[in-house]
């Protein structure tokens, strides 16, 4: 895909959302940070569903390590992996509450030494509370990347470096949720639905579902 083709389609997606935002729900850096865990393998709804019961009773990594492992699973167990995630936020709590004053630290390598989060949980942080041009690459990044040929790779990091390197500048902030968005409603895993896709004439993708026979 040319720079063009590229830059075309980032204009369509800011007039289309120009204030794009993550649909998961948080109200500090603390409680974003433990819903991007929570929501690896995982939708943003059934995590919302989960976290509107637990910010209640732990607003701080304190109140996390004050409730216990035990009773944490039971309150996140209807999401995958349950059982690793209270482990890996009982710990991270632990290590915030210790090492950092209960504070999130505005630091990838720091962020990066917390348990249960990787990169791309890092890049969610950095990128959604604390404003970094960081581009997250989940599923539907991946997915909607390569299928437009926005930036093509068989791996993640190659995936993000290419988004970092020829993603405009004035587009990188938001880019991130962009791109999850239109995967998620528009660009689907199955069934794309390109008859409704506002960036059709621009994509790549050679198999395009053209029209709404198939929606999923």
């Amino acid at each position: 895909m040319n720079r063009i083709k590229r830059t075309n389609i980032f204009k369509i997606f800011e007039h289309q959302r120009p204030q794009p935002k993550t649909e998961l729900r948080y109200t500090n850096v603390f409680e974003l940070l433990i819903a991007v865990i929570l929501s690896a393998q995982a939708t943003d709804i059934s995590v919302n569903k989960i976290t509107n019961v637990l910010f209640v009773k732990a607003k701080t990594p304190d109140d996390v390590i004050k409730l216990g492992e035990s009773k944490l699973m039971q309150i996140i167990k209807s999401i995958g992996l349950y059982r690793s995630k209270a482990r890996n936020i009982i710990r991270t709590c632990e290590i915030l509450s210790s090492e950092y004053n209960n504070k999130v630290p505005e630091n990838r390598e720091l962020l990066e030494r917390l348990p249960g989060v990787g990169r791309k949980t890092a890049n969610v942080v950095l990128n959604t509370y604390f404003g970094w041009n960081t581009i997250a690459v989940d599923t539907h990044v991946f997915r909607v990347s390569n299928r437009t040929g926005i930036a093509t790779g068989r791996k993640v990091e190659i995936v993000e470096s290419k988004l970092d390197r020829l993603i405009p500048d004035n587009y990188k902030k938001n880019a991130h949720h962009w791109l999850i968005l239109h995967g998620r409603y528009i660009c689907k895993a199955r069934t794309p639905l390109c008859h409704r896709c506002p960036i059709s004439v621009l994509c790549e993708f050679k198999q395009k579902n053209t029209t709404e026979a198939n929606p999923s």
